[in-house]
């Protein structure tokens, strides 16, 4: 996967594409790859770096939705759990199945909970991840060391998916390149392109690194931006009323110290109604999430303190070893894009997250709401309407059993590298060409030399930002130790890139200065 490749296609003034995609987060890389897998001309266009926003800030699960069935959302969660069994098969080097415990501190809410988990498991089907059961107070505290035993009564074990979002993103743009498409990160789009009926009919981008615009003609674009969603529409029309309210979600990172266990906690109920997820991810712990509107969306959300106070306060309820602020090793935030209310005053965990789709006077397709599970159903609604939209051939939707670039049916997670999936023995000839590479970056993470070349080389990587946050997790997972690792980067990923001293110089100054915003003094 060539960035120059997608570039050198934009040059061509005179195509005409079927399908134009802006966003490269989960719903633009799932409508691109939708389009391209048909055999729709496509290029998708994101301003920054793929899933740089709020696709690579989730609670990493591929879930059914447990708390829409309280709410009583059934088709969402039906639409979700079909999704949930296909991603598992798509992507199998990314998604795995996960344990989950609720604890339950009342003797109500065990019976109460078996009965919700039973539904699910049934409408989960035959794409199920295991049974819901029933375990004793002493199968829980076996199950979970760390949690409070006061008045614990026992607990249920149900199933779901864990993935890693922003590996996801990465390997849907390469299944989108293998399959004909264009995906070219840090081009950002700055105006629609109308003839002379009003009808959209192409964008204008500024390729980030360069400075030069090109003109994109297309049959039909898609507004995939996600929180940014109305950034694009008031190109299109500028007195448009908001789409999208931003809602922030955030998550710390510790230890695995503080739960002692491959299984998972989730806390239905919270003091103010919310669910909170201790996670192992990636040898350590993710926890979260908060629920809070903002004004305005940014691409480096930060966490307030409002919300650090909720998520410690919760897991120190919960866990017998209580988080201080010193053992958090990454505090992240991400917006997720709701579907504006149509109400005044509804509250954030009330606006359904289900996708929408509107359709402009002028042609333009906008898809808003939605979350990763869904993704390929969200892409296959967007596609359908747009090839519509756009007087494109009639071609039905092929990515329901479609395996994702980096697809291997067994996979053994004997080390962090199981996420590059088929495309290990590739990545370890680099270090048999040149065993420096297989050095360790930092001692207190498991990434090597040889996986910043191969970012570079095949997977688009641009900065150090891409290489630490997205590429790795190194930044998620322990914010200090990414900002020592982000000179040793910066210097491979220049020789590899043929890049200046003042460019590696730059790059360190940038990524420090955003890693800071993780790390919770």
């Amino acid at each position: 996967m060539k960035r120059e490749a997608g570039i050198k296609e934009l040059k061509n003034q005179d195509k005409v594409w079927d399908v134009v995609v802006i966003g490269g987060g989960a719903s633009g890389l799932g409508a691109a790859l939708d389009a391209a897998a048909r055999g729709y001309s496509t290029v998708l266009l994101e301003k920054y770096d793929f899933a740089k926003g709020t696709s690579s800030r989730s609670t990493k699960l591929v879930h059914g939705g447990v708390r829409y069935l309280a709410q009583g959302d059934v088709s969402l969660v039906l639409e979700a759990l079909k999704e949930r069994g296909l991603l598992k098969q798509n992507a199998p080097h990314l998604v795995k199945n996960q344990k989950f415990i609720i604890p339950n501190y009342t003797w109500w809410s065990k019976p109460f909970y078996t009965i919700g988990l039973k539904l699910y498991d049934v409408m989960a089907g035959k794409l199920g991840l295991g049974p819901s059961v029933n375990i004793s107070k002493e199968e829980t505290l076996k199950a979970i060391p760390n949690l409070q035993d006061d008045e614990l009564e026992g607990g249920v074990i149900y199933h779901d998916g864990q993935f890693d979002d922003s590996r996801l993103a990465i390997n849907l743009a390469q299944t989108l390149v293998e399959n004909g498409g264009a995906a070219i990160n840090y081009c950002g789009v700055t105006a629609l392109i109308k003839n002379n009926k009003d009808e959209i009919s192409g964008v204008t981008c500024k390729d980030e690194e360069t400075g030069i615009a090109y003109k994109v003609r297309a049959k039909v674009v898609v507004n995939a931006t996600g929180v940014f969603t109305d950034d694009i529409l008031h190109m299109d029309e500028p007195e448009k009323k908001k789409s999208v309210v931003p809602s922030q979600g955030v998550h710390i990172v510790l230890d695995s110290s503080f739960l002692q266990s491959d299984s998972a906690i989730m806390i239905p109920r919270t003091d103010d109604g919310r669910v909170l997820f201790a996670v192992p991810w990636h040898g350590k712990v993710v926890v979260g999430t908060t629920d809070h509107l903002v004004d305005e969306p940014s691409i480096e959300p930060r966490a307030l303190e409002e919300e650090i106070e909720f998520i410690m306060k919760t897991a120190a309820q919960y866990l017998e070893k209580a988080p201080a602020r010193k053992d958090v090793k990454s505090i992240f935030a991400g917006l997720r894009p709701l579907a504006a209310p149509a109400e005044e005053g509804e509250k954030t965990k009330e606006i359904s997250r289900s996708h929408k789709i509107l359709i402009s006077l002028s042609g333009l397709v906008t898809i808003i709401g939605g979350k990763w599970t869904t993704y390929r159903a969200m892409a296959e609604d967007v596609i359908n309407k747009a090839a519509i939209l756009g007087g494109l051939e009639e071609k039905k939707c092929v990515t329901e059993h479609m395996p994702i670039h980096g697809y291997v049916k067994n996979v053994t997670r004997e080390n962090h590298l199981y996420v590059y999936g088929a495309d290990i023995p590739e990545l370890k000839q680099l270090i048999v060409q040149n065993p420096k590479l297989g050095e360790q970056i930092h001692p207190d993470l498991p990434y090597l030399k040889a996986e910043v070349i191969w970012a570079v080389r095949k997977e688009m990587a641009r900065t150090v930002d891409d290489v630490l946050a997205r590429r790795t997790r190194a930044l998620f997972l322990d914010a200090k130790a990414s900002i020592e690792m982000a000179p040793i980067v910066a210097e491979l990923m220049a020789k590899e890139m043929s890049k200046k001293y003042s460019w590696t110089k730059d790059q360190i100054s940038t990524f420090t200065q955003n890693a800071k915003g993780y790390i919770l003094e």
